[in-house]
């Protein structure tokens, strides 16, 4: 007789254990190897192209709405985000203002660390739109040929670069970001989102 100590113990919670230690090893492999299952998640890239090698804010000669003199360098620690266009501000100046101030309002605890330029390229009055609807946008004079060099400098055409180009400076005062014409305001968003939640600086 076949007492119950001397009968064979089943495998099965074996197996069980050894298919459950294997499975993050099957998911994982299936994950990298076979991405049309979707086990992979998605990568995220940045929408703006990152400047390389960066460049600082350079000498330029800037007036501010009272026309006086002003100095970039002085907002250093924060981050800048950059415009330009003429004084007329046509829609190309307007999306671009849109874009930055929706994006600079939609950071949240962080909107304090950032602060909005925009560079007007000539001598013509300032539209009213600018000062109505951008309030807080630091509004600054600027020679066209100084900012090309330093936004736009392999632009075959500096003045459209400059119209619907935008930018961010970093708070050491490094030129590191370009986003693309047709600006897309989620993707500007995100990347500054982005951009703040991974710095250590300003």
């Amino acid at each position: 007789m076949t007492t119950a100590s001397s009968r064979p113990r089943s495998l099965t919670p074996l197996i069980a254990i050894f298919l459950i230690a294997l499975a993050p090893v099957v998911f994982a492999l299936l994950a990298y190897y076979v991405p049309a299952l979707g086990l992979r998640p998605a990568v995220q890239t940045q929408y703006g192209q990152l400047i390389d090698p960066q460049r600082p804010i350079p000498d330029l000669s800037l007036r501010d709405a009272q026309g006086q003199a002003y100095d970039l360098k002085q907002l250093k620690g924060q981050w800048l985000l950059i415009s330009a266009g003429p004084g007329a501000c046509p829609e190309s100046c307007v999306r671009g203002l849109f874009v930055l101030r929706n994006s600079h309002a939609s950071q949240g605890k962080n909107v304090d660390r950032l602060e909005r330029i925009l560079f007007v390229t000539d001598d013509a009055p300032i539209a009213p739109v600018v000062g109505e609807a951008y309030v807080g946008t630091h509004v600054l004079r600027a020679d066209p040929a100084q900012l090309a060099a330093w936004l736009a400098p392999d632009a075959a055409d500096p003045a459209a670069a400059l119209a619907t180009g935008m930018w961010i400076v970093d708070p050491l005062g490094n030129l590191m970001m370009r986003f693309p014409d047709g600006q897309d305001p989620e993707g500007v968003r995100d990347d500054i989102r982005t951009l703040l939640k991974n710095s250590r600086i300003g």
